[in-house]
């Protein structure tokens, strides 16, 4: 099977893993969200905010999540890193064109350390 490169930066933000988790969910395992929030040992409140995007995947939801559909909870985890790493490149956009990179910098010689010195007798 042929492996595509993508060339062009992607426009739109990474998929939050709420998104897959409340498809799994409905979907898939056809089970109501407070009934998976009880099976899990988490509060409806802090389901339904991760399946409607506005919460962030824990590593204990992952796990909890995974638990409950047989999934792999790095999936979630990865895809909740790329998330965030994306929103805060949008944030910090402008200062993060202000910052030079150190490969850029001019080379300056290194310290030579000095000898120890021997302590008085």
């Amino acid at each position: 099977m042929p492996e595509y490169r993508v060339t062009r930066p992607i426009q739109r933000p990474p998929t939050h893993p709420g998104a897959l988790m409340r498809e799994i969910l409905t979907e898939h395992c056809k089970l109501p969200i407070a009934q998976a929030a009880r099976r899990m040992g988490v509060s409806r409140p802090s389901l339904y905010a991760v399946l409607n995007e506005q919460g962030a995947v824990t590593a204990e939801m992952a796990l909890r999540f995974s638990k409950l559909t047989s999934a792999e909870p790095a999936l979630y985890l990865q895809m909740q890193a790329q998330r965030d790493l994306w929103e805060a490149g949008q944030r910090l956009a402008g200062t993060l064109a202000g910052i030079e990179p150190a490969s850029a910098l001019p080379k300056t010689p290194a310290r030579r350390a000095r000898p120890a010195r021997k302590a008085a007798a």
